[in-house]
């Protein structure tokens, strides 16, 4: 065998490359066994803490605090106020009939209800409801001095400096004097501010008629004033059937401009996590994920201190690294909800005459909720990491890797088109349409234009003539231009790469053939699979295409003259395009230029061979009649 067959580049031997080749594979293997393992963990762990119940939980509690309406009026109800009239009636009518239930729908007592509201009969209230709103001061926004006389009051939007922070009103209850803001609960980002914590606050009483009464007495003693910026109706409910506690709160914001934007969160959670005998099943899956998430930060720090900064040069270390950060922060939020549920929660379930903030405890728990879907969704991207060493996924990650460049310069000037003609959108009818009301809406009524998704009416009805030219140029240049520039950048490069595999350039392994491989000596050494079963594929192809050939009239000369050329064709494939052989350039021993040689004399015969036969079929079609 000639020395440059034997030797890698560099004076590595090849029996050394085939034994690093095989502890690649083996520990290939080993991470993505372990990997599944762990990611079957972390999706058991993920759809435990969720089920259906909490959409349905949701969506009962909607229906009837949004879309009950207020007497007398059908159309009117939570969603559609509009004015401080409605506010008030919502508050005197659908939200007290939808707050106390004392009977059932016969007007019988059903049980013990224990001075204590179940709503639907199933979800009892959780202490007593909160009403708290927040105020800005009066002169907190300049008048242009032509108007200073007709304006002796202003009241700007809502920010922490222009919040009003003194006593108002009959200055003797809660309700009339400042809270300061509890350090525990988060603020509340709504349409037109963002609203921190404390205000003016007054809780429900247990009775119906109380309530009803306070009601009146605010409305009439206005407590709702002109410089109210928002009003928050909180309460939470508890439904042992399906161990879920529901967190509402309803919100009615009171703009600089006028008017009432109402808005809602309604949030499921299930705050008592171990129950059943399922619920410690996930807590042993959270053991197990605590465990894998250790072996895995000490693997990265090995692989860190073995490359160094070579590490840092691999996509997929980046992704391994933010998946390590992903699960700390999950861990993280996972204990810090449990510590406080602990801390606060039986406090809060004693408090039976006070209102209790379940908000805090359900925005960290949906928090930490979000962050879990964030690491699955990334834990699952992962998976390309293995089988991308097959040859179609391969094709795929090399395609994307070599025009990464043109697509970051493609994405240059897509952005630029994409945001100038989000602001010409914002300006010309942000003043009109719902759409380019923000410059935040404008942007993504650009992505919507492409999929489809947009009211062309809206835009056109605003201004007959920008609309439509705005409209039919922005599909043009982005829909007809970029967007057919991007699918040619990709299907260039995916060519290049479908080329360059088809010479042989490849994965050096692929995931599949060595699993079918491992698979099959696994079954001869378990004695269930006969060596005769393993003839070679190669061999009987052969002989099925020289039978199929002698069937067509093919002579035996032209039959092996096609096998001998096969053959020197797959002897000279696996000389040069060999993974074993990990250059791109050897040297070419005298007996390998022969066999190079004989080869491109024999394809000179067969071109010339072919170049015959379609000669005289051309002539034998010329001498045709028409």
């Amino acid at each position: 065998m000639p020395v440059a067959s034997r030797w890698h580049r560099g004076g590595t031997p090849t029996h050394k490359l085939h034994f690093r080749k095989e502890v690649e594979i083996r520990t290939t293997l080993q991470e993505l066994l372990l990997y599944c393992i762990f990611l079957i963990n972390l999706c058991i762990l993920t759809f435990g803490m969720v089920n259906q119940h909490m959409y349905y939980l949701n969506k009962v509690m909607s229906s009837l605090f949004l879309d009950t309406s207020m007497p007398g009026d059908e159309r009117t109800n939570f969603k559609s106020i509009r004015s401080i009239t409605d506010f008030w009636k919502f508050m005197e009518g659908p939200l007290l009939e939808s707050l106390y239930w004392d009977s059932w729908y016969n007007n019988n007592q059903l049980y013990d209800l224990k001075n204590s509201s179940r709503i639907y009969y199933e979800n009892i209230l959780l202490g007593v409801p909160r009403v708290r709103q927040l105020k800005v001061r009066n002169n907190t926004c300049k008048v242009y001095p032509s108007f200073r006389s007709l304006m002796s009051e202003c009241y700007s939007k809502y920010t922490s400096e222009n919040e009003d922070i003194s006593d108002f009103g009959l200055k003797q209850d809660t309700e009339w004097k400042y809270s300061t803001p509890s350090s525990n609960s988060p603020w509340h980002w709504g349409f037109v501010g963002v609203y921190r914590n404390g205000g003016f606050i007054f809780t429900l009483s247990k009775s119906k008629s109380e309530t009803k009464k306070k009601f009146i007495n605010l409305q009439l003693n206005s407590w709702i004033r002109r410089g109210t910026r928002v009003v928050f109706i909180d309460f939470s409910l508890y439904n042992a059937n399906v161990n879920l506690f529901c967190i509402i709160r309803l919100v009615a914001e009171f703009p600089a401009t006028g008017g009432i934007l109402t808005s809602w969160q309604f949030y499921s959670v299930k705050l008592l996590r171990y129950v059943s005998s399922y619920d410690y099943f996930i807590a042993c899956c959270e053991i197990t994920f605590f465990i894998l998430f250790i072996v895995f930060t000490i693997q990265e720090g090995i692989k860190i201190k073995e490359f160094k900064s070579a590490y840092f040069k691999s996509i997929w270390n980046w992704l391994e690294l933010l998946l390590l950060v992903l699960y700390f922060v999950a861990i993280f939020f996972n204990s810090y909800c449990k510590i406080q549920i602990f801390l606060l929660l039986e406090s809060l379930l004693k408090s039976t005459e006070k209102y209790s903030d379940y908000y805090f405890l359900a925005y960290w728990h949906i928090f930490y909720n979000n962050v879990i879907a964030i690491t699955i969704f990334f834990a699952w991207i992962k998976i390309f990491k293995f089988i991308s060493f097959n040859n179609t996924m391969s094709q795929l990650s090399s395609t994307l890797s070599r025009c990464i460049k043109d697509i970051v310069g493609f994405a240059i000037m897509f952005f630029i088109i994409l945001f100038a003609y989000a602001q010409l959108g914002f300006l010309v009818f942000g003043s009109q349409v719902d759409d380019f009301s923000t410059f935040q809406n404008s942007i993504f009524a650009q992505f919507r234009i492409v999929l489809g998704d947009f009211n062309f009416a809206a835009i056109q009805q605003d201004n007959p003539v920008l609309g439509p030219i705005y409209f039919i140029t922005f599909i043009f240049f982005v829909f007809f231009v970029l967007l057919n520039i991007f699918l040619a950048i990709i299907n260039y490069t995916y060519s290049e790469v479908k080329a360059d595999y088809s010479i042989g350039r490849r994965p050096d392994f692929e995931l599949g053939k060595m699993i079918k491989k491992s698979y099959d000596n696994a079954l001869k050494k378990l004695k269930l699979k006969k060596p005769q079963e393993d003839e070679d594929n190669e061999s009987v192809k052969s002989r099925d295409l020289a039978e199929r050939a002698r069937r067509e009239g093919f002579d035996e000369n032209e039959i092996q003259s096609a096998e001998q050329m096969k053959k020197w064709k797959e002897r000279l494939e696996k000389k040069y395009y060999s993974t074993e052989i990990q250059d791109d350039y050897q040297p070419v021993t005298q007996q390998e230029f022969r066999d190079l040689f004989l080869y491109a004399v024999e394809l000179e015969k067969e071109l010339h061979y072919i170049s015959l036969k379609l000669n005289r079929v051309m002539r034998e079609v010329s001498a045709l009649p028409y």
